[in-house]
C-alpha cells in the first residue's frame, strides 16, 4: 500500500484509511507499554510484531523499499540519540565516559574480529561477509538500552557506561559498515586499514567537535532567544539536535557522534523550559521508535525467516558467549571493572534497531545478493533480546551488583519546577538495603531537600521527621538544583552504611 501510493499517487481519498490504520497502530503501540513494563521485554519486540502483522505475512501491505528504510531509520535514529542525550545526567555517566568511549571503538573492533572469524570457520562465509555481518550485529541499541536498563536497579557506574556506550558505539559502527559493505559490492571502493583508520578517527573528533560546539552555542544563546512558549522552544532545541547532525554530514564527519554530544550539552545547560524539553524529547523519541520498528516489521518476510534461523542462532551465541565478553574484557579491564561487573555488561549488550537498519547499508549500496543478511539479523535481534532483556535483573541480583537505593528522574508536567529550580526524586527502598528502619530526621538530607510523600502499596503518607523508612517504600523528593547530587550521594552512603553512615571516623593511631 505505501509503495503503491507513492508510484500512483496520493489523495484525499486515500487519506482516511491511512489514518486510520495510522492511528490504530499508535494507541496500540502506547497501550503495549505497559505489557512491555510488565514482562521486562522492550517495547520494539511488540513494535516489531506489529509491523509484521500489517505486512506480507498478515494483512497484506506490501513494502520492500530497502532505500526508504535507511532513511528513515537514519531518521528515526538521530531522533532516539537526541532523546537520549536530553535525558542522560552528565554527573551519572562522567565516570564512565572513558571506559565507554573505548568500548565503543577498542571493544568493536574485537566484537567484530571474534564474530567475523566464528563465521568465517563455523558457516564458511567469505571473510569479506563475515567482517561485515560482524560490524553490522556490533551495536548495542539505544532505544532498547534507555528503555530496558533504566527499570533496573544498576550502580550508577555500570548503568553510564551501558548508556554512553549506546549513545556512543553508533557513529564508528556506521562508519564501519558502510566501508566493508563497499568490499561486497562488485566495482566498489575499497579501503585499505590504515586509511579507514584514519577516516574513523577524522570522522569521530570531528562529529564531537561540532556537537560540541553546536551544543554549547544553542545553550548559551537560549537564555536570549527562548520563546515564552515552553512548547515552542522545546521544538527548537530538537531542531538544534538535527542541525548538529546536518552540519556534521556536510563536513564529512560523524553526524551521530555530533547529534548525541550536543543533546547531551543540551540536557546539562541550565536552560529555559528544561522539563517540558526533555518531555517533548521523550515524545519525539517514542515517535521515532515505533515508526522505525514498524517499518522493519513491514520489510521482513515471514516466509524468508526461517531460513536464517539455524545461522542467526549461530551468530547470536558467538556474539553473545564469545565477542561481547572478549571486547568487554578488553575495555573494562584497564579501568579495574570486577568479574562481576565485566559479566553483567556482556549479558546487557542489547541489540535493537541499529543492527536491523545497518543490515540494509549493503542492499543500498548495489549488493542484491546480500538480502538474507537482512533476515538473518532481524531474527537474532528478536530472539536474543527475547533471551536477554527479561533476564537482565535476575542476571544483576545473581552477580549481587544490585542497588536497592535506585532513584530516578520523574518529568512532571504542570509543576514550575525549572522557574523554582527544583527536580524531584523518586527513590525505592529495596528490601535489603540499609534504608530500612532509619527515621526520616536519621537521614540528615541537605537544605533544600524534603521527602513530601512516602507510598508503600496502597499505603501513602506525608512523613514526619520520626516517620520510619520500610522496605518497599517508593519516596517523592523535592529538591534544589543545586543540592540534588549531595541528596542522591546520601541516600546511596545510607543505603549501603546505614543510619551512623558519616558519622563514622577512621580511628586515629595510638602514639
Amino acid at each position: 500500500m505505501i509503495e503503491a501510493a507513492a508510484a500512483t499517487g496520493f489523495d484525499t481519498a486515500d487519506l482516511p484509511l491511512t489514518l486510520l490504520v495510522g492511528s490504530l497502530v499508535l494507541l496500540v503501540a502506547v497501550a503495549a507499554v505497559r505489557l512491555a513494563n510488565r514482562s521486562g521485554l522492550p517495547t520494539l519486540l511488540i513494535y516489531l510484531a506489529i509491523g509484521v502483522a500489517l505486512g506480507e505475512g498478515g494483512l497484506g501491505i506490501g513494502f520492500e523499499n530497502t532505500n526508504l528504510t535507511q532513511v528513515l531509520g537514519y531518521c528515526a535514529l538521530i531522533l532516539i540519540l537526541i532523546e537520549g542525550g536530553l535525558t542522560t545526567q552528565w554527573s551519572s555517566i562522567r565516570a564512565s565516559v572513558a571506559p565507554a568511549l573505548l568500548l565503543s571503538t577498542l571493544g568493536v573492533l574485537v566484537s567484530v574480529a571474534v564474530v567475523g572469524s566464528a563465521t568465517h570457520l563455523l558457516l564458511d562465509f567469505d571473510w569479506k561477509t563475515s567482517l561485515l555481518l560482524g560490524a553490522i550485529v556490533s551495536s548495542t541499541d539505544a532505544a532498547a538500552v534507555f528503555s530496558v536498563l533504566r527499570k533496573v536497579p544498576l550502580p550508577h557506574r555500570l548503568a553510564g557506561v551501558l548508556e554512553a556506550e549506546s549513545g556512543f558505539n553508533d557513529a564508528p559502527v556506521v562508519l564501519l559498515v558502510v566501508a566493508l559493505a563497499d568490499e561486497v559490492v562488485p566495482g566498489g571502493e575499497h579501503h585499505g586499514v590504515l586509511s579507514l583508520a584514519g577516516m574513523a578517527v577524522f570522522e569521530l573528533a570531528g562529529g564531537a567537535l561540532v556537537g560540541l560546539a553546536v551544543g554549547w552555542v544553542l545553550g548559551a544563546l537560549s537564555q536570549r532567544i527562548a520563546p515564552g512558549s515552553s512548547g515552542l522552544f522545546a521544538i527548537g532545541v530538537v531542531a538544534g539536535g538535527v542541525l548538529a547532525y546536518a552540519a556534521a554530514s556536510v563536513v564529512h564527519t560523524s553526524g551521530f557522534m555530533a547529534t548525541y554530544l550536543a543533546a547531551l550539552v543540551l540536557g546539562n545547560m541550565p536552560i529555559p523550559h528544561r522539563q517540558a524539553v526533555r518531555g517533548f524529547g521523550q515524545a519525539m523519541g517514542w515517535l521515532a521508535q515505533i515508526g522505525l520498528f514498524v517499518l522493519l516489521g513491514l520489510l521482513a518476510s515471514p516466509s524468508r525467516l526461517m531460513d536464517q534461523f539455524v545461522p542467526a542462532m549461530v551468530v547470536g551465541f558467538v556474539l553473545l558467549l564469545l565477542a561481547r565478553p572478549a571486547s568487554i574484557i578488553a575495555s573494562m579491564t584497564p579501568f579495574g571493572f570486577s568479574w562481576r561487573e565485566q559479566v553483567f555488561l556482556s549479558w546487557a549488550g542489547l541489540r535493537g534497531a541499529v543492527p536491523v537498519v545497518l543490515a540494509t547499508v549493503p542492499l543500498t549500496a548495489g549488493a542484491e545478493q546480500m538480502r538474507w543478511i537482512f533476515d538473518l539479523v532481524f531474527v537474532l535481534v528478536v530472539v536474543f533480546t527475547f533471551l536477554q532483556a527479561p533476564t537482565l535483573p535476575l542476571v544483576a541480583r545473581v552477580l549481587g551488583i544490585g542497588n536497592d537505593a535506585h532513584a530516578v528522574e520523574l518529568e512532571v508536567e504542570n509543576t514550575p519546577l525549572t522557574d523554582l529550580r527544583a527536580d524531584m526524586l523518586h527513590v525505592k527502598v529495596g528490601e535489603h538495603s540499609q534504608l530500612v528502619g532509619v527515621m526520616l530526621y536519621e537521614l540528615r538530607l541537605p537544605v533544600g531537600a524534603n521527602v513530601t510523600l512516602v507510598v508503600n502499596g496502597e499505603r501513602s503518607y506525608v512523613p514526619g521527621e520520626r516517620s520510619v523508612l520500610r522496605a518497599g517504600d517508593q519516596l517523592l523528593v523535592v529538591t534544589k538544583e543545586a543540592v540534588r547530587a549531595r541528596t542522591l550521594a546520601r541516600f546511596r552512603e545510607v543505603s549501603e552504611g546505614g543510619r551512623l553512615a558519616g558519622w563514622r571516623m577512621p580511628t586515629a593511631p595510638r602514639p
